[in-house]
């Protein structure tokens, strides 16, 4: 889409802004504001209101993105009595308050009455005049980089994690306001077209779901019936087994691997020194690889008896917290490039024996039959935890050695042209969102000339 620029523009005189349209305004937020207010922080439950007499909190959350999430809120105990001066109303404008950096002065318009939904003291409330502004208009403006840069400026807190900003960043923030009339245009113009670029990046996330479905199809099938359709099978014995080729083993883990938990290094003698060997912690292990972003180092010495906890290539190993995150198990093989290094604790080294490909294991334990297994024993818990013992209990198939290279080899190629698919989609998220944010920026600042659009 090209869309004219205005016919005269005029230097706004603030840098970060540039030219704006030679008829609109330069003014601070708190100009059209008639209020802005922090809510309240009581101890509510840890799921949301259900119904529409129970009462809920909202969490930061519910402004991520820009649009505003009903869903996200806490029930307030019916013991507590609500304070019905914080309910959201029709055109109310949430702000986070308090947040990461990519998300702190995240904004979106409440959309209707939500008498029993209560504002929280990590947003802000901002309830604009509506004879100068139009509140969508605003949410739109305060969404872009430019505008959350600057609020940015004048927040606390540790850079790498929540940031806070005070009211005086958001009122007294710069913002271009023209007249009523097309700020109304504006807003209208990119409801009607982000729409569209949202719908296109919704069908780009459906696809990376179905892609991931058919990943964990693929890995599932190909360790548990092998690659051979016309194979003889045998009933294994275990539910969620089923049937497996007949010339194929079941047995516990246990039989076949043995598990060693890290090494208990105390963060004292942690350094920053990459000349010394890496430690291999719980946020190194990722679902197919380990990462290496966040590093610590240990110093060795010959006599620290730490050679059994010395990782080498082909060893696979497994957070024990959380090893279930949303993109999969946190379940790893090691590679030549990753080494050296030497396992901590919360980090299981798992190695095969000699009828067991690394490989295999690694596929089996990053399988959903393994998730169910250990899943009924951590559920509920606020960090799941996985044992050694419940690994060694989990019942495998085990097909011939030479079978299971290839059937990993078939899953490597399978899933390298999943991840390729994959790859195209993300990047089409990435190009529209951005194409999104740019489309918004150009618009609330005058950019383009969107008065003479037709959105029907």
């Amino acid at each position: 889409m090209t869309l004219p620029r205005y016919g005269e523009y005029r230097d706004s005189t603030v840098e970060w802004l540039g030219q704006l349209p030679a008829h609109w305004e330069l003014v601070r937020v708190k100009r059209i504001a008639s209020s802005i207010e922090q809510g309240w922080s009581p101890q509510c439950e840890n799921f949301p209101a259900e119904t529409p007499d129970e009462w809920g909190v909202m969490k930061v959350g519910c402004v991520n993105g820009g649009t505003f999430r009903s869903s996200e809120n806490k029930k307030l105990p019916a013991e507590l009595q609500p304070m019905e001066h914080y309910s959201l109303k029709r055109g109310d404008l949430l702000i986070s308050r308090a947040n990461t950096r990519e998300l702190v002065g995240s904004a979106a318009v409440v959309p209707d009455n939500f008498h029993n939904l209560l504002l929280c003291d990590k947003l802000y409330r901002l309830r604009a005049d509506k004879s100068q502004c139009v509140v969508t208009y605003l949410a739109y403006y305060l969404g872009t980089r430019l505008a959350k840069s600057q609020m940015e400026l004048d927040a606390t807190g540790a850079s790498s994690s929540m940031l806070n900003i005070g009211q005086s960043a958001v009122l007294d923030l710069l913002m271009p306001l023209p007249r009523l009339a097309e700020q109304e245009g504006i807003a209208t113009f990119l409801d009607h077209e982000t729409a569209k670029i949202d719908a296109l990046i919704a069908e780009q996330e459906k696809l990376i779901a179905l892609l991931a479905e058919k990943r964990q199809a693929t890995i599932s099938h190909a360790v548990t019936r092998g690659l051979d359709s016309d194979a003889p099978m045998k009933d294994s014995g275990v539910a969620w087994l089923g049937e497996v080729p007949a010339h194929w083993k079941v047995g516990k883990a246990g039989f076949y691997i043995s598990i060693l938990p890290g090494y208990a290094f105390p963060s004292a003698g942690f350094c920053l020194d990459d000349t010394k060997v890496r430690l291999l912690r719980g946020v190194n292990v990722g679902v197919g690889e380990l990462r290496w972003e966040e590093v610590v180092y240990w110093k060795r010495n010959e006599a620290d008896r730490l050679d059994l906890f010395e990782l080498r290539a082909g060893d696979v190993v497994i957070g024990m917290d959380r090893p279930l995150i949303s993109t999969g198990m946190r379940v790893a093989l090691v590679k030549a490039n990753d080494l050296p290094c030497l396992l901590l604790q919360r980090v299981a080294k798992i190695q095969p024996g000699d009828s067991v490909d690394p490989r295999f294991i690694m596929r089996l334990l990053g399988s959903r039959a393994f998730e169910a297994h250990f899943a009924p024993e951590t559920t509920g818990v606020s960090v799941p935890h996985i044992s050694g013992e419940q690994i060694a209990s989990f019942v495998i198939p085990v097909p011939p050695m030479e079978e299971q290279g290839r059937i990993c080899d078939f899953i490597e190629t399978e899933l390298g042209k999943l991840d390729a698919l994959n790859r195209e989609s993300q990047r089409a998220v990435s190009l529209l969102t951005e194409r999104r944010s740019a489309l918004i920026a150009a618009a609330v600042t005058g950019q383009i000339d969107v008065r003479d659009t037709v959105t029907a």
